[in-house]
């Protein structure tokens, strides 16, 4: 029960944000994605090639979601509808 107190506190407060705020954290994703996959291409050992991706892919995971979450139903709508333009 407390996680989804805290859940929902941190939903709200993310939602708060601005829709300029939610753009640049979608954003943010990009440069993690392709980092997580660029990476791969280092000579290191798998070991760490595997950790860098877990890491890396979590970051831009966390930035897709937050940024969405910012961004809200009506934002994507409008994000979207600008993209379209």
């Amino acid at each position: 029960m407390a996680a989804y107190v805290w859940w929902s506190g941190v939903k709200r407060w993310l939602a708060s944000l601005s829709f300029r705020t939610g753009v640049i954290v979608l954003l943010m994703a990009i440069p993690f994605y392709v980092a997580s996959f660029a990476q791969l291409l280092l000579p290191i050992s798998a070991a760490w090639k595997s950790g860098l991706w877990i890491a890396l892919f979590g970051l831009a995971k966390t930035a897709q979601y937050g940024g969405l979450t910012i961004l809200g139903i009506e934002g994507y709508k409008q994000l979207k509808a600008k993209l379209k333009r």
